[in-house]
């Protein structure tokens, strides 16, 4: 969990998996390219001004057309 907070930025904590990663561990078989890892949420954080820039900054990292699905974003708290 990141609780720095700099200047105007904030910490934000996402909920993110990988749906094709999901779908081959649920058929007892491995993503060719990401771990079985990404079958689980994952906590994920990152800083930004707000929400909106958070989500932008999340989607950016894990893309939707790679098979990740990012679910909570919310601030962390201390």
């Amino acid at each position: 969990m990141l609780l720095l907070t700099t200047g105007k930025r904030k910490a934000f904590e996402a909920t993110v998996y990988n749906k094709d990663v999901r779908a081959a561990v649920k058929d007892n078989k491995s993503h060719d390219f990401f771990s079985d890892f990404w079958a689980d949420l994952q906590l994920q954080d990152v800083l930004a001004s707000d929400e909106t820039e958070a989500r932008r900054l999340i989607d950016q990292r894990y893309p939707a057309e790679r098979g990740f699905v990012v679910g909570d974003l919310v601030p962390s708290q201390p």
